[in-house]
């Protein structure tokens, strides 16, 4: 038999050892509003399209064949998105 009492989780605010988590900076957690969220993520989405074309561009630019062109901007943008909304919760 396994006792109960030692599987019982530990709050978030607090270190597995029961010390108090240290803070890591001096600005104080904030929830982030809607707006904040949606303008944050609304941006960050504008900056990884304009690394696509840019990217896109330079490939253009030195006659490197079309699908390789596809295929490199493709995975930039879904590794950088997926970057994106997974730091962003």
């Amino acid at each position: 038999m396994t006792d109960s009492s030692a599987r019982t989780a530990t709050p978030a605010s607090e270190h597995p050892l029961g010390q108090p988590r240290p803070q890591l900076t001096s600005v104080p957690a904030r929830r982030r509003g809607l707006h904040e969220r949606a303008s944050t993520r609304l941006l960050a989405t504008i900056g990884v399209v304009g690394i696509a074309t840019i990217l896109g561009a330079v490939l253009v630019s030195q006659n490197v064949a079309g699908w390789i062109v596809g295929v490199a901007v493709g995975l930039m943008s879904v590794i950088l998105t997926g970057r994106l909304w997974s730091r962003q919760a």
